[in-house]
């Protein structure tokens, strides 16, 4: 019998998804709701196709324009793509970080995300001088270099670079391929209180690309960040690049 090639679209039998018509939720949501827990759970495979938007909108007793604001909600959180010729498909969800002070190992960890750490660099050493700068200790002091590479789900998602004071904390590798940097400064005594940080975007380097699994020139998110702890001190400065295609932050505004 021949296999169906890894690239080809998954197919499905036709969904069918519950409907509270006397509930105040908008309808278009219900499904959208419904449709985005299928994709997390993984019911519903990356690749799998769904069906045509006027015979699912007939199936479930919906207007074509409600079904496909329930399409156009999933697209814009990045859970569904359409593709001319190809269709609407399920695509790998991305993950989405609120803007606050948390380590992105403890932020896939909450949303299930498995994160795994392959750490690339861990020395001690002179910084450059605008990070002993950042760090406020003198030119040529020693810190902790690190280098690491985080995954989701075993789908590289973001290039790290850290630098810390090694009186805060004693690192090696075997640690921090398991636990997430800020797991290990808070089991030293370290109470981390507010941060500085910077959001940006660029194109990745040919060194980025072959590590993250991207082409070169790929878009790709950047943040920077200080963090001081409860008294002051600075105990961490990072830079990092996240995959654009894979990565969001999140904000939430209030008046």
């Amino acid at each position: 019998m021949p296999q169906r090639r890894t690239d080809e679209p998954v197919t499905q039998t036709p969904l069918s998804i519950p409907i509270d018509r006397s509930s105040p939720v908008p309808l278009y949501f219900q499904v959208a709701q419904e449709l985005e827990r299928r994709i997390m759970a993984g019911e519903l495979a990356v690749g799998t196709k769904l069906e045509n938007e006027l015979l699912l909108a007939e199936r479930l007793g919906l207007s074509r324009p409600t079904l496909r604001r329930s399409i156009e909600y999933l697209v814009d959180r990045g859970l569904l793509v359409r593709k001319r010729g190809v269709g609407t498909q399920v695509v790998m969800p991305r993950v989405r970080r609120p803007l606050e002070l948390s380590s992105l190992y403890d932020d896939l960890s909450r949303t299930g995300e498995q994160p795994r750490t392959d750490v690339l660099r861990l020395a001690v050493e002179a910084p450059p001088d605008a990070i002993a700068t950042a760090l406020e200790v003198d030119p040529g002091t020693e810190v902790y270099v690190l280098e690491r590479l985080r995954y989701a789900r075993d789908e590289p998602l973001a290039l790290m670079h850290n630098y810390v004071p090694t009186e805060l904390v004693a690192l090696d590798e075997e640690r921090l391929a398991h636990q997430g940097l800020y797991q290990l400064l808070r089991a030293a005594g370290v109470t981390m209180k507010i941060a500085s940080q910077s959001i940006g975007a660029r194109n990745a380097t040919a060194a980025e690309a072959r590590v993250l699994g991207e082409s070169r020139g790929a878009p790709l998110l950047t943040m920077e960040r200080t963090v001081y702890d409860d008294v002051g001190r600075v105990v961490e400065v990072g830079s990092h690049v996240y995959r654009a295609s894979r990565y969001s932050f999140e904000l939430t505004l209030t008046d």
